[in-house]
């Protein structure tokens, strides 16, 4: 009902509009050529060119380009399986199976446009195999591979052609305009963090805000080499300025963090922040023409700024303020190294500074998740050996069709944590499709005589689907409609209508959709508790990898990546308010990692006494075994808790003996931070307690 109401409230954009009427221009050129070549399938050239539509025509060609070599790959694997298997089909339907659910597993790992090619490898092969098997007595196997081969490579041409040369719409402006959004909201943030009294400490909304950026840039800079705007080829550098983004996150929540601790204590320091606040956007804003030597500096007032605040603070929040010091001074550092990356980026310059990222550096870094995908893949196998079986022992002619819509269903929406309520629309979709391929079947294509006919009856259907893409709430009813609809209408020279055979086609396009969804609903899919709660432990993994990781281009990655999967967990809509707790603590918790990192690194510094050196060792240890425990029970065992935290203090204590005034400082911040940050200590209640616990241990 609701996607009714939204149908019924929709209304095309001008941009909109352009879109669906070059997509529809394309599908016409596609499916003219495909009828001049008499290719066997008309249907896929015209049915592909909707199927990778793009507002963007460096997505429309990377799409086209994956598509075609995703589709060639497939056929020759279906070329090479078809003739050997063929005479063993309950052997060729496990070999075919177990190729999609491979091809499935390495799509859901790779989560960049490539990801295509694999998975249209697999459930290509399976389509063609599909056909070539029912068409035995008048085709090859090789016909089948080369027509759908050649069938795809005009659809890709002719989108890409009609994409670049009519009104393009570029990806330079779009990747610009969200940069300079991202760079916004951390002022904006900034400002509400420093002046902000009743600052609330929501760090879903404040991840939330330049994650989405940091995602919607990502998104867009994957396809740069594959269009002629103005940052082609800056994928790379796009990259890096994203790690860097992700430490600007970091960096923001611990300030946050940091002043939501002070709080607690007292606040008659916050006066003090204006000027500070006020000084540092003065100095970024001053921050145009940045040389990679001037990445360190900071504003004139900056120390002066901090002596002003300890003035004003307690004697408790000085350990405190040390720590908001260093935060805001690498904020300054990562933003300044933002605008000199996107300085660079509008260059045309695509090296990226040694200072800042060696060349080996890897692009880019993601959460993965191999459970998920090996469920994904043997729901693929299952789903795909029923259907096959069904075919082949019910005799059925249409069984085809239901077989490869089993294969394409069961791969589309695997990345969803459960792709039901999707397939299920699908198959409404598909549903509607059938009754509009009945319409257009019996009453309008026998008055159809020409090509121009053809065009113009489709039109008015094919331009208004379109048009629907571009809405979120709306594409998942308008994509299944219009590629079944298509489909199904089996465009072909030398047409005819068989109303048997039509209704067998129709009812074998839902039955196929109607097996994958089973098989997924009983295998794959999982509850959004159930995601998060897998999320979170690979969260906990995370933390303790970093116990071992050198500050520098690796940790960044490894920041990227945890941001990234805590940017997927904050999207799950859960119901426990015990994991939503979790969620927000996952973020604040990865604030701290860099503290993790520093005390790695101190441990190794000659300058630091044996008996310090030891306790790091002791704490890191320690440290290692909470993670562990939180990444199998998300729930740390108090006794655990405890020890750690009485390692902190007394490492606190021992610190206070180094003769390195700097020492000193780092690993009170540290201690500090990951008491507050990781452990969640309430300054005002904890210090006697678990201090008096230590002592008498």
């Amino acid at each position: 009902m609701l996607l009714h109401k939204q149908l019924l409230a929709f209304r095309p954009s001008k941009m909109d509009f352009i879109f669906a009427v070059k997509t529809f221009l394309a599908g016409m050129l596609a499916l003219y050529i495909a009828f001049s070549l008499d290719l066997t399938y008309p249907m896929w050239a015209i049915g592909t060119v909707f199927i990778i539509a793009n507002p963007y025509s460096g997505m429309v060609s990377s799409k086209a380009v994956y598509r075609l070599l995703g589709t060639a790959v497939g056929a020759i694997v279906a070329i090479l399986l078809t003739p050997k298997l063929i005479d063993t089909p309950v052997l060729f339907t496990f070999v075919i199976a177990a190729w999609v659910g491979f091809c499935l597993y390495i799509s859901l790992l790779d989560r960049t446009p490539r990801s295509y090619v694999f998975m249209l490898a697999g459930y290509t092969a399976a389509m063609i195999v599909c056909n070539a098997v029912t068409n035995i007595d008048t085709a090859s196997v090789f016909d089948m591979a080369l027509g759908r081969v050649l069938e795809i490579s005009v659809a890709v041409v002719c989108s890409a052609v009609v994409s670049a040369t009519i009104m393009p719409l570029h990806l330079g402006p779009a990747i610009q305009q969200r940069v300079s959004k991202a760079l916004a909201d951390t002022r904006e943030i900034f400002k509400d963090i420093l002046t902000n009294p009743q600052h609330d400490k929501n760090y879903v909304h404040l991840l939330g805000i330049i994650t989405r950026d940091i995602a919607d840039i990502h998104a867009l800079a994957v396809h740069l080499a594959y269009e002629k705007g103005e940052l082609k080829g800056m994928t790379k550098p796009i990259q890096e300025l994203l790690h860097q983004f992700s430490l600007v996150i970091s960096n923001l929540t611990a300030m946050s963090e940091r002043i939501e601790q002070m709080n607690q204590l007292s606040t008659q320091y916050r006066t003090a922040l204006i000027p500070l606040y006020e000084h540092v956007i003065q100095f970024l804003q001053t921050q145009t023409d940045i040389q990679e030597q001037t990445l360190n500096l900071l504003p004139p007032e900056f120390d002066q700024d901090f002596i002003h605040l300890k003035a004003q603070a307690i004697p408790d929040q000085g350990v405190m303020l040390d720590s908001l010091k260093m935060d805001i001074r690498h904020l300054i550092q990562n933003v300044t190294t933002v605008k000199l990356l996107w300085q660079l980026i509008q260059a045309g310059e695509k090296n990226i500074p040694d200072s800042i990222a060696p060349l080996t550096t890897t692009y880019p870094s993601l959460h993965r998740d191999h459970g998920m995908a090996v469920r994904s893949s043997i729901a693929a196998v299952v789903a795909i050996v029923t259907s096959f079986s069904i075919w082949i022992y019910s005799g059925w002619h249409a069984g085809y069709m239901m077989a490869q819509l089993t294969a394409v269903s069961v791969c589309i929406l695997t990345a969803l944590d459960n792709p039901v309520p999707a397939l299920k629309l699908f198959i409404r979709g598909s549903l509607y499709a059938s009754i509009l391929v009945i319409l257009y079947v019996f009453g309008i294509m026998p008055e159809v005589k020409e090509f121009w006919q053809l065009a113009l009856v489709l039109a008015p259907c094919l331009i208004y689907f379109v048009m629907l893409y571009s809405h979120p709430p709306l594409n998942g009813l308008a994509l299944p409609i219009m590629v079944s609809f298509i489909m199904s209408l089996n465009l072909q020279n030398h047409y005819k209508t068989d109303a048997v055979a039509l209704l067998d086609a129709c009812f074998g396009s839902v039955l196929g959709p109607i097996i994958a969804v089973v098989a997924l609903y009983f295998i794959r899919a999982i509850s959004p508790e159930q995601s998060a709660t897998r999320l979170l432990s690979a969260h906990y993994k995370a933390m303790r990898e970093a116990l071992y990781l050198p500050y520098g281009p690796n940790f960044r990655v490894h920041l990227r990546s945890m941001l990234d999967r805590i940017g997927v967990l904050n999207s799950k809509l859960v119901q426990s308010d015990e994991l939503k707790q979790s969620m927000n603590l996952a973020l604040i918790e990865s604030s701290a990692v860099v503290d993790l990192v520093r005390l790695n690194e101190l441990a190794k510094r000659p300058e630091i006494s044996e008996t310090l050196k030891q306790e790091i060792g002791v704490l890191l240890n320690l440290l290692d075994d909470a993670f562990r425990e939180q990444e199998k029970h998300l729930i740390l065992e108090e006794n655990l808790k405890h020890q750690v935290l009485s390692q902190i203090y007394k490492m606190t204590d021992i610190v206070k003996t180094e003769p390195e005034t700097e020492i000193q400082q780092r690993v009170l911040v540290s201690m500090n931070n990951i008491k507050s940050s990781i452990f969640h200590v309430n300054p005002q209640t904890s210090n006697v307690q678990i201090d008096s616990q230590w002592v008498g241990a």
